[in-house]
């Protein structure tokens, strides 16, 4: 289980982006997170992902809570979760070739021995060829550098997707490819699902529920300025 409990995180303790927020997602499950621009669901992502630290409460990832958060988390709870955010061109190292991108992660974490069969088998799952795995991102479009960002997200097998509007730069047939892959991904794994966006049509049809931010944060939702992208 992914248990979001009491939360409340922005980037000034004075003013947090929201209060008392409490979410949860089962293993297998696929919960969509509605809300506009703006309201910090965004924020939400990060912190569910032990990206962002909280000002208060807690998350519980397969009965246990984290105490630390990015690099401080415990390693084994940190790749339990994969992210894909929506801009990939911010969340991608420039001067990486696609390849060495996907494969970034496995580095990272000593798993060297296992990076030219796990990029080559999501790379193909993902639907990049060779060819465009032996470029940089500037060589690429952003449906093909998100195509990668996802390939990244699932190269160590984690037990938990946060993506987080990431179809939202994306046409038509990129959003339908990826959201197939990451479905056929969860059928397999079991992995549980938190899908963020503003896109109730893409989220109802995706998701096996959809959570409104309005239901999260009540009638008192916060809504002085927050950060862009938050």
């Amino acid at each position: 289980m992914l248990e979001l409990t009491c939360l409340t995180a922005g980037y000034d303790p004075d003013d947090p982006v929201f209060r008392d927020v409490s979410l949860t997602v089962a293993p297998g499950e696929a919960v969509g997170l509605l809300g506009p621009s703006g309201c910090g669901k965004s924020t939400l992502a990060r912190v569910a992902a032990l990206l962002h630290r909280p000002d208060a409460g807690h998350v519980t990832l397969d009965g246990r809570r984290a105490r630390g958060w990015r690099h401080r988390a415990p390693r084994d709870l940190r790749t339990a979760v994969g992210v894909v955010f929506q801009q990939p061109r911010l969340s991608a190292d420039p001067r990486l070739r696609l390849r060495d991108l996907i494969a970034e992660p496995l580095r990272a974490t000593g798993r060297r021995a296992e990076t030219a069969a796990r990029t080559g088998e999501l790379a193909r799952r993902v639907g990049l060829t060779e060819d465009l795995l032996a470029r940089r991102p500037h060589e690429v479009s952003d449906g093909q550098l998100q195509r990668a960002c996802l390939a990244r997200a699932l190269v160590l097998r984690p037990r938990w997707l946060v993506c987080d509007e990431m179809t939202a730069m994306l046409d038509a047939s990129t959003t339908a490819a990826l959201v197939a892959v990451v479905e056929e991904y969860r059928r397999e794994h079991r992995a549980g699902l938190l899908a963020v966006g503003h896109d109730h049509v893409l989220l109802d049809r995706w998701c096996d529920r959809t959570v409104h931010w309005d239901a999260l944060t009540g009638a008192a939702r916060h809504e002085t300025a927050v950060p862009v992208g938050v």
